[in-house]
């Protein structure tokens, strides 16, 4: 029993150590690269207008490409860039 409840510990921690080993590799090495990711796709939108913009999320740490919507409705996220904040 003891070793059944150790080993279902021991898979849990590794889950745990890989989930945060895969989030902190696949984001952006700085919120400027963030920033500057977000710019550049903008810019390559085929419709540039006021509709598109991009914006930064303190408290998520990723910059946010969105599209204005015409009626009361939230924007359309299209694009998230997240990065790396330590």
């Amino acid at each position: 029993m003891m070793k059944t409840i150790n080993m279902i510990f021991q898979i849990f921690i590794i889950f745990i150590i890989a989930t945060i080993l895969i989030f902190w590799l696949i984001g952006f090495k700085s919120a400027f690269e963030a920033d500057q990711y977000c710019h550049y796709d903008l810019t390559t939108k085929n419709n540039v207008s006021a509709k598109f913009g991009c914006d930064h999320d303190l408290e998520t740490h990723q910059w946010v490409l969105f599209e204005n919507q015409d009626d009361s409705t939230p924007a359309k996220i299209i694009k998230r860039y997240r990065y790396r904040f330590l």
